[in-house]
């Protein structure tokens, strides 16, 4: 017996006007990760099987403890306590953002790992608890959170320490049992870190539909943090 999931992630554009690291735009222009699980074969150490298509794919791992996005699904299962796919899984990624272009690849890669950890195995997270999984990999909350949630957002991440047995005012009964869960695995594995809860924020904002993207996609690429470490550490208030 076998099921069919198919994700689709968007690109982004983030850093918009004065929103550095604040605001993000989700575009029409997507990774597409179609995941086949076979609930009748034999297992297999990851019960991964990963191909890629498409011409955003030259030089990407397919072993599923390098790629980005199966291993940021493993690195969701084994929060929960599940060591490697629930069942033999064939992902099949079509991956059309073009890399290192300022197009929100990395952060696409990161929101479908965690999209299809959710999937095969029946986490029910929350989307607040999605995207602390997706900040917790990913630290850019602009273009994660646009690509996550979709549309116009204004996102910020905080850097706190939720240690501890802290009791919650408000919780619903999956909540409970989703706390419960991390805690167990932690617990039997240290070398899992969970990510706090609520380490990051978005607010969705008014944008017309009138007001379209236009995109100049380089034919190089460059790494954010080369990028990032091009500008200056201030900046004086006329420039502003």
């Amino acid at each position: 017996m076998s099921t069919n999931i198919v994700i689709n992630v968007p690109a982004t554009s983030a850093n918009i006007g004065p929103g550095f690291d604040v605001m993000g735009l989700s575009l029409s222009l997507y990774l597409t990760v179609q995941a086949r699980v076979e609930s009748d074969k034999p297992s297999s150490p990851t019960n991964i099987t990963l191909e890629y298509e498409g011409q955003n794919s030259s030089g990407l791992s397919l072993d599923p403890n390098s790629n980005l996005i199966t291993r940021t699904a493993l690195y969701v299962l084994a929060c929960s306590g599940i060591k490697s796919f629930p069942h033999p899984t064939t992902v099949l990624v079509n991956n059309r953002i073009p890399l290192g272009r300022g197009l929100g690849s990395s952060g696409a890669a990161v929101v479908a790992g965690v999209l299809l950890a959710n999937a095969v195995a029946s986490l029910n997270l929350t989307q607040q608890r999605m995207l602390d999984y997706c900040l917790m990999i990913e630290h850019h909350p602009d273009n994660v959170a646009a690509a996550l949630v979709g549309g116009f957002v204004a996102s910020y991440l905080i850097d706190v320490d939720r240690s501890g047995n802290i009791p919650e005012s408000e919780a619903d009964e999956a909540e409970v049992l989703r706390r419960e869960r991390e805690q167990k695995a932690a617990a039997a594995d240290e070398t899992v870190k969970l990510p706090p809860d609520n380490i990051g924020h978005f607010l969705r904002l008014g944008c017309s539909p009138k007001i379209k993207a236009i995109t100049i996609i380089p034919q190089f690429e460059l790494a954010t943090s080369k990028a990032r470490a091009a500008l200056p550490g201030s900046y004086k208030t006329q420039d502003v």
